[in-house]
């Protein structure tokens, strides 16, 4: 990878070159070290990215069963309370942690809290709500009520199925997409034969840049999106921005619920007496203004009022909620969307967007195309460095040392800007470093011999 670098003389026989032309040597060698050693980590994101946005499609397909139930003619859906007796006499094993009423044409689905279940995953019962039959049980994860299929993928995605440690394959990638997407853009912008679309009479090197300035640069803004929502979920960089999110009073309002001078009768959690309460309170939902889908949370204590959420997340969104007191029907408190502050909303239309919800369809095709072309840029990366091997004749890398034929007027704020991105999104900088230090070191080997 560095046998054909040239070095640069001592700093004080350098001829000082125009800013622009040695900041972008020195862009083009972070770019080549990124593309060579990050590429793997990002390979893995999108390629697994791409398969998460189409789950959805799959979970639909390999569990209609369960979540589809035929409307019959003229008939309504049983009352709620029915439904939930139905699946708790199926399975009385743990506690109602919270219930999906069912939308036409679909299943009510009973969110059981069962001992021995992973982490945030409940056993889902599927009741048909016309008949008040069981068609299955499986488990859900999460607040997306992600099946077996879509759970398993959407892990990969984001720890590869090792848990915590994993994670710090997806930070990395995320830590550093937003990274190469924009100093790939850059770097088309400062092209002499910059073009919009790839140029299909040329051949070799040439032609491979082509193809790979070009998709890139109608990929970036999605990659920039995925970097940056990517960052919201990660363990370092996620956990910086949580702060940065208090200290401005940016975060996610939280509903409260507490149902006050009703605190000796609420003491229900998964008891019969909530299930005897459930249509009471959805239909107090309703004439709160909400409507379907709706999840219809249990409370875990005494003195909490019931949650009902609205769970639209395709656009236009309906978000909205409120506490429920089981005994009165009483509102004990409510949470509108409208009323979050503008960077909650964007980063919930962000999550959503980058789930592949927000659009529905379009939103994973979209999804699937961005990641289908990170593939293939990744690809015609790896292709221009080994075309542009010593053996075949072609240019080498950009020498190294560039750095210090910047102005020192540009190099610092350029320098101190690293480091605060470094600090922000520490996997970056951890990296940035392990990449300085091999350049150094590969570099005294080079002198040496």
């Amino acid at each position: 990878m560095t046998s054909d670098v040239r070095e640069l003389p001592p700093a004080a026989e350098q001829p000082r070159p125009a800013t622009w032309p040695a900041l972008r040597a020195l862009l083009l060698r972070l770019h080549f070290y990124a593309g060579i050693l990050v590429a793997p980590f990002l390979l893995v994101a999108a390629t697994t990215g791409l398969l998460y946005a189409a789950s959805f499609q799959i979970e639909k397909a390999v569990y209609a069963h369960e979540l589809t139930a035929p409307v019959p003619a003229g008939q309504a859906m049983l009352p709620l309370t029915r439904q939930i007796a139905a699946a708790r006499a199926a399975h009385p094993q743990g506690t109602i942690g919270a219930v999906r009423p069912a939308e036409p044409g679909a299943t009510t689905r009973v969110l059981l809290d069962v001992e021995g279940l992973a982490e945030s995953t409940r056993l889902a019962v599927f009741v048909d709500p016309y008949t008040g039959r069981v068609r299955g049980t499986l488990e859900s994860y999460g607040s997306s009520g992600a099946l077996p299929v879509r759970a398993w993928i959407s892990t990969l995605h984001r720890h590869l199925q090792l848990g915590e440690p994993g994670r710090l394959y997806s930070e990395l990638a995320a830590s550093w997409l937003w990274a190469v997407a924009l100093g790939g853009v850059v770097l088309w912008l400062s092209h002499r034969r910059r073009a919009f679309r790839p140029d299909r009479t040329i051949r070799g090197l040439r032609r491979t840049l082509s193809w790979h300035g070009s998709v890139g640069l109608w990929i970036a803004i999605g990659l920039l999106f995925l970097s940056a929502t990517g960052l919201t979920w990660s363990a370092y960089a996620g956990a910086n921005i949580d702060k940065i999110q208090t200290a401005l009073g940016w975060t996610t309002p939280a509903l409260s619920s507490s149902s006050g001078d009703h605190s000796g009768h609420a003491g229900h959690s998964g008891g019969a007496s909530v299930e005897a309460d459930a249509d009471r309170i959805v239909a107090a939902a309703a004439g709160a203004g909400l409507s379907g889908p709706l999840e219809v949370v249990w409370p875990a204590e005494p003195g909490v009022a019931f949650t009902v959420k609205e769970m639209d997340r395709e656009w236009p969104q309906r978000n909205d909620q409120v506490a429920v007191d089981a005994e009165t029907g009483r509102i004990a408190g409510e949470l509108r969307f409208d009323d979050f502050p503008l960077v909650a909303k964007l980063i919930r239309w962000g999550i959503d967007g980058h789930m592949g919800v927000l659009f529905g369809l379009p939103n994973q095709i979209l999804l699937m195309a961005l990641a289908a072309g990170l593939i293939f840029m990744i690809f015609w990366g790896y292709r221009m460095w080994w075309q542009r091997r010593p053996t075949r004749g072609f240019a080498a890398p950009y020498a190294r040392g560039t750095w210090r034929t910047v102005p020192t007027a540009v190099l610092l704020p350029v320098g101190a800007a690293a480091v605060a991105v470094g600090v922000f999104i520490p996997l970056l900088g951890i990296s940035l470093l392990a990449f300085l230090a091999v350049d150094v070191v590969l570099g005294r080997i080079k002198a040496s011999g």
